[in-house]
């Protein structure tokens, strides 16, 4: 199985008390009153949703706009109307499984393989979007439902596989039958009005509720009670008081974040949206990272839209949504270049002098160049909306892809590039990709290019929150203090970015600076905090923020509910439990990741690691070989498990294990490290010396690979070798104390 993780290393927390006394007037200073920033965490009921039929009676148009729409057949009861599959006796093979579609009286039925691995019948009871595909969804028990991996493609009419090149066995959590295609979860809250998703983590189980199956208008408006009653109140003389959302007034940003809460990749963090808040009182993006987006944040996995667009200057010079799309159909406002030319002059924009392509042609669309795209879901093609200039410069250095060889695929990069200076020159804008690329590859400068994007305003927030995100890849002394100063940054994103990495170190330097954040306008930050200070007993919690710390408590607890049936939620409440030092509790709750997704080795590395230290060897060394067996070309498992040997004392073991993660990962220095220091422990100092002079030659100036062999020479009496690895070590760490008395004993030898 290809690897598909980054093994993730657990931070050891120091849970070190603070001094109140020290402290104290930094307490005095900080923001201590609970602020009105709570925003209501009421249900709304049911019946203040009207529906559609209502809004039509006023709205006639825009009703017929919205029918037929994808937001209006988002979610469907099973009808012979409904269903568009071919349901007559066929048969459809993908990846060794065969489904057979066939009805049975009034009824839906497909025979396919289930949880178990055998196949079982299952009668279809929704159906599931309208275009370019239509899924099926089947009822199974606790209240889960689930969406078939099969689907129908609309346009080409035929039934299709969802991912025909992924094999999937049955037990893994992406099967059909499990969490990866699960309703409740992963779709309920968006395909539907007034979603409620009421899971239950003790028995597995849901009850989840919705006022309307579909996307409605008051989906997007609110709940629409109030405002017929106010109209039919006053007749003639209603005047709109603001009742609604997503209407004319709606300033350009807050109406993004209104459609963004659907249109985006995102954890959860209220128990249902209710319209009060804003977005990042429900959810909270997913920031660029190397699983989602490519290094300088063009889509990779699906991101819904909303966290390209915010990366654009469309978005930060007021453009939305519905300049583009119609608020009520979703269907484009113009076709071709008409639509970029509501804004972009043609005589400037719409000529070959600019894109350099035949008029008419396909390399003459703007979106071809600014919008380039991917399929996701199999058949549905989706355009990145970060509306970026292609930049052939920045994969030479990055390998991130680029229109221009997209399309002319018979060339190469470096053909796009020179073809890019004379078109255009070399370009005099910075982008923030400029920064984040290299910051997120490591390379050399990363660091200092991730805190210059973080600290510059200039860029999108969502850049600078993910450059802040990246910055936990570079910890040093220095690290926590350079980053402190994003706690108190005017955007959400960044402070919360900021809280994710500091909850990861021991903060309790900087509990001062933490505190404040419980009073946070965003529930998203707030969380964070709270989860950032959790090391702390709330006996140490000072008076001043008792109350708003009891208020944000049960926010996050709700938080850690809501997210129960992902394995990220179950992870999320084990590291809160580190936190507090508990680490037994810690350990089930990874063991219960584990329960709905038993091939995620992310989870079962942690596992391993807590096992370790709860002292339970047996179970460490358990968990490193099942890793191993499912992923045999992942070398730091290799490593990681010829580190808990040598802890056992298990040398030779540990020495075999190191040489295969070398074999698998020859790129990574430190293994080299560890592997000379286990041969020198065996007194193969010959093997010692060979392993080390291997990894320095990869890195001639790594630290621990020069004093490891400065040491196994002088351990041999090779005083003169030793001498000269020791003077560079001097030379290129001339206020390392140790270094330099080593170089005193080395010459004293003689």
């Amino acid at each position: 199985m290809k690897s598909t993780y980054t093994t993730v290393l657990i931070l050891l927390v120091l849970f070190g008390l603070f001094s109140c006394k020290e402290k104290e007037s930094k307490y005095v200073e900080a923001s201590s009153e609970t602020k009105n920033v709570f925003a209501s965490t009421a249900q709304i009921p049911d019946d203040h949703f009207l529906g559609d039929q209502t809004c039509k009676e006023c709205h006639a148009d825009q009703f017929k706009d919205w029918q037929g729409s994808d937001h209006d057949k988002a979610m469907q009861e099973v009808s012979d109307s409904t269903i568009l599959a071919d349901f007559n006796n066929v048969k459809f093979t993908s990846q060794g499984v065969t489904s057979h579609f066939y009805k049975k009286g009034g009824d839906f039925y497909v025979n396919t393989e289930g949880p178990e691995g055998t196949y079982q019948d299952y009668k279809i009871v929704y159906t599931f979007g309208i275009k370019p595909l239509q899924q099926y969804i089947v009822q199974f028990p606790n209240g889960h439902y689930q969406c078939l991996r099969t689907a129908w493609d609309t346009v080409k009419g035929k039934w299709f596989d969802l991912y025909p090149d992924f094999k999937v066995v049955h037990s893994e959590w992406l099967h059909w039958s499990r969490g990866g295609l699960n309703w409740n979860t992963m779709c309920s809250d968006c395909h539907s009005t007034n979603v409620r998703k009421n899971y239950d983590y003790k028995t597995d189980s849901y009850d989840t509720k919705y006022a309307i199956i579909n996307v409605n208008c008051e989906a997007c408006h609110g709940p629409g009670k109030t405002h017929v009653e106010q109209a039919k109140l006053e007749g003639e003389d209603y005047t709109f008081s603001g009742d609604l959302k997503m209407t004319v007034g709606t300033d350009s940003q807050d109406l993004v974040d209104q459609c963004a809460r659907c249109h985006m990749r995102r954890e959860q963090v209220s128990e249902y949206f209710n319209f009060e808040g804003t977005m990042l009182d429900h959810y909270f993006p997913e920031l660029i990272n190397l699983n989602t987006y490519h290094p300088d944040g063009q889509i990779l996995d699906e991101d819904y839209v909303y966290g390209s667009f915010v990366q654009s200057k469309m978005y930060h010079n007021g453009v939305t949504c519905i300049n583009c799309h119609d608020s009520h159909s979703y269907k484009l406002k113009f076709e071709g270049n008409l639509l970029c030319a509501q804004c972009h002059v043609p005589d400037t924009y719409d000529t070959p002098a600019h894109h350099f392509h035949e008029k008419d042609t396909e390399g003459a669309q703007c979106i071809n160049c600014h919008m380039t795209g991917k399929y996701y879901m199999g058949n549905d093609f989706r355009r990145d909306h970060s509306f970026r200039i292609p930049r052939p410069d920045l994969s030479i250095k990055y390998a991130t892809p680029n229109a221009c060889i997209q399309c002319h695929k018979d060339k190469d990069n470096e053909w796009a590039w020179e073809n890019f200076k004379k078109q255009y020159g070399k370009p005099d804008y910075k982008h923030f990709s400029d920064l984040l690329a290299p910051g997120l590859l490591g390379h050399a400068n990363g660091v200092n290019d991730l805190m210059e994007l973080a600290k510059d305003s200039v860029y999108p927030d969502i850049a600078r929150a993910s450059a802040v995100s990246g910055l936990r890849n570079y910890f040093d002394a220095d690290a926590v203090d350079n980053l402190i100063r994003f706690l108190d940054d005017d955007s959400p994103l960044v402070r919360a970015a900021t809280l994710d990495v500091v909850s990861s170190m021991n903060s309790s330097d900087y509990v001062n600076d933490l505190l404040p954040l419980l009073n946070d306008e965003k529930r998203a930050v707030r969380v964070r905090a709270y989860f950032a200070l959790g090391y702390l007993d709330e006996i140490q919690i000072p008076k001043h923020y008792k109350v708003v710390y009891e208020k944000v408590k049960k926010e996050f607890e709700t938080q850690l509910e809501v997210t129960s049936d992902f394995v990220g939620g179950r992870v999320k409440k084990g590291d809160y439990y580190l936190n507090k030092g508990n680490l037994k509790a810690a350990i089930k709750c990874y063991e219960s990741a584990l329960e709905i997704d038993n091939i995620n080795n992310m989870v079962r590395t942690n596992l391993a690691n807590l096992y370790y230290r709860d002292g339970d060897f047996e179970k460490s060394e358990i968990a490193y070989k099942k890793i191993i067996a499912l992923e045999p070309d992942y070398a730091p498992t290799y490593y990681s498990y010829g580190l808990l040997l040598a802890e056992l004392n298990r040398i030779n073991e540990a020495i075999e294990q190191l040489n295969l993660a070398i074999k698998k990962g020859p790129e990574h220095i430190r293994f080299y490290y560890n592997l000379s220091l286990l041969y020198d422990k065996v007194d193969n100092a010959k093997q010692a010396e060979t392993i080390a002079v291997k990894g320095l030659k990869l890195d001639p100036n790594n630290e621990s690979l020069l004093y490891v062999l400065a040491y196994i020479y002088n351990k041999g009496s090779q005083i003169n070798k030793a001498r000269n690895i020791v003077a560079r070590l001097v030379q290129l760490f001339p206020n390392n104390v140790e270094y330099a008395n080593f170089y005193k004993q080395l010459n004293l030898s003689n």
